[in-house]
């Protein structure tokens, strides 16, 4: 199996209390596995608060919707042992 690796990385971003954020994340091969988000090291689930999904293959998103202020930290995306934070 290709070793996948982050092509693009994260970014950091300052959002209003209510708004909805997206982070994408740039892999370098299409139907990668092993891929992780966190945020505040808190492994996250798609659920209706966050929207993790994959467009186009290889760009790797999460969107936190309506965020609070309990939100604020660091997001991290893994691919196998690489990974990217904001």
């Amino acid at each position: 199996e290709p070793d996948v690796t982050i092509m693009s990385g994260l970014k950091d971003a300052v959002v209003a209390e209510g708004d909805d954020v997206t982070f994408r994340c740039q892999v370098s091969h299409e139907n990668a596995r092993d891929v992780e988000w966190k945020l505040q090291d808190v492994a996250l689930q798609n659920n209706e608060m966050n929207e993790i999904s994959v467009e186009g293959g290889k760009v790797h998103t999460l969107t936190l919707r309506k965020v609070t202020e309990q939100d604020i930290g660091t997001v991290t995306f893994r691919v196998g042992p690489h990974t990217s934070t904001a």
